[in-house]
């Protein structure tokens, strides 16, 4: 078995170069104030509402819970030239996949060329009939991605990265990487005196220059609003926040109406029109006149509006259909495809289910597999193969065998390690990395991301909704 990956030291012990400053200041650091500064952190995010709600849990009165997700205290560092690589990798990847979901939506030559096959695109469940012929402002659909990355050990040592997943509907955690970097700063200001952090405080800005980029052609001054499930949504903080840091209104389905072919917002002033929603509704839920019929998170007649054109949906409707884990093996193709270039971020070996020989050798190796449904998200409906127990693998078996296309299945990676604060002192953790990709006029992006973090020893589920936390991403500007 290959050795893990430490971010900080290398296979012999060593500090790697740009973790040498802030490892001399750790080592510097009691650990009575580094518990005192933990307890800050959680007193804090508890005082700003930085919480998120926790489906199917209730507390002892029966009522849901609502759960702080753990700030951990070491950064994730990342040198200049390393990141450069991954920015670029991460352009063209999102590039690709926008390229993609127009295709399928209009003339659909990967199909045709037989590079991504017709059935997994057509009978997907994300795939959306309504947006066939559909043109959408700059042909960008997906204007926020949210590409989960990796890293293994090669078998050298070394360290490569992988795209483990392209969260291209509603990718969320990007108020905790805004969050965590002002609780670093807050609690360790030393640091960025010692440090060159490249800053990620303007990505609001981005965020909402992207939007105002793809409003409806004809409007130069577009009212934006962030369209939001209600306070019950687990991600409703971050729904709030991003509305408050743009300066835009957050509203609910109800808040919303069509009328002559626009959608409108009721405000205390009257009627006033809408020309962008960044949604974090799924589609299913957007219009109840075109899709499920019992939703009252949408608003009826935004579909047809958005066919005319006179409102842009942020992420389009049917982008789903690329950020779905069977179709996931084919974008290093669709890369080469649409760009004509060889892939700079690689994918994960995959084995799809659906395929006789694949399925055949992952029930054969269920024990050594990480094995996930196609659609699933958080860390739910997932076989880890090693940490899971006989009987675990047993009745994941007979899940398996009654539907197999409703999954993949992919080596468990030993994901790369950080050192992380926890109660029985410093150790390592396993982490990944959720870098936001914004795409309008340009495709951009601010240096670093979301670092996730599995708290539990041995663990390499990150998801908050499993026990995960969270870090500061420090990209370094030399």
């Amino acid at each position: 078995m290959r050795p893990t990956f430490d971010e900080m030291t290398d296979a012999g012990g060593a500090v790697r170069d740009h973790y040498r400053v802030y490892e001399r200041w750790l080592q510097q650091q009691p650990r009575d104030v580094m518990m005192a500064r933990r307890e800050e952190a959680e007193v804090i995010f508890r005082r700003v509402g930085i919480t998120f709600a926790v489906y199917g849990a209730k507390d002892e009165d029966g009522a849901g819970t609502e759960r702080l997700i753990p700030f951990d205290l070491i950064p994730r560092v990342i040198p200049a030239a390393e990141w450069r690589e991954l920015e670029r990798g991460l352009r063209q990847r999102v590039t690709a996949l926008n390229r993609f979901i127009h295709d399928v939506y209009h003339g659909q030559e990967i199909l045709k060329a037989g590079v991504v096959p017709a059935e997994q695109v057509l009978h997907n469940t994300q795939f959306r009939r309504e947006m066939m012929g559909v043109d959408v402002p700059g042909g960008v659909y997906s204007h926020i991605a949210g590409v989960d990355i990796v890293r293994a050990a090669n078998a050298d040592g070394s360290g490569a990265y992988y795209v483990l997943e392209d969260n291209l509907r509603v990718p969320s955690g990007v108020s905790y990487m805004l969050e965590d970097r002002k609780m670093m700063m807050r609690l360790f200001p030393e640091l960025f005196a010692r440090h060159r952090v490249a800053p990620v405080a303007h990505y609001p800005d981005l965020l909402l220059e992207t939007l105002r980029a793809v409003a409806p052609a004809g409007v130069n001054e577009p009212t934006v609003v962030v369209l939001t499930p209600g306070m019950y949504n687990s991600a409703y903080f971050e729904h709030a926040f991003l509305a408050q840091q743009m300066g835009v209104e957050l509203v609910e389905g109800q808040d919303l109406f069509v009328r002559d072919g626009f959608v409108y917002m009721r405000t205390t002033q009257g009627p006033r029109r809408v020309d962008v929603v960044y949604r974090r509704v799924d589609d299913d839920f957007l219009d109840p006149s075109a899709f499920r019929r019992d939703s009252t998170l949408g608003c009826a007649g935004l579909l047809e509006v958005y066919r005319k054109g006179n409102i842009t949906l942020c992420n389009a409707i049917g982008t789903g259909v690329a950020d779905d884990k069977s179709i996931y093996p084919y974008v290093p193709k669709m890369i080469e495809f649409y760009l004509g270039e060889a892939p700079i971020l690689h994918n994960v070996p995959t084995y799809l289910c659906r395929e006789s020989e694949d399925l055949k050798y992952v029930l054969d190796h269920l024990g050594e597999l990480v094995v996930k449904e196609v659609h699933g998200a958080g860390g739910y409906g997932m076989l880890v193969g090693p940490a899971a127990t006989a009987a675990e693998i047993a009745d994941f078996r007979k899940v398996l065998e009654a539907n197999p296309t409703n999954y993949i299945a992919q080596p468990t990676l030993s994901l790369s390690t950080c050192p992380t604060f926890v109660d029985a002192g410093i150790a390592p953790r396993h982490i990944d990395l959720r870098p936001f990709v914004l795409s309008g006029k340009s495709v951009q992006l601010v240096p670093g991301g979301l670092t996730r973090v599995a708290l539990k020893e041995g663990s390499l589920v990150v998801n908050s909704s499993q026990g995960g936390g969270t870090k500061d991403t420090w990209v370094l500007e030399n």
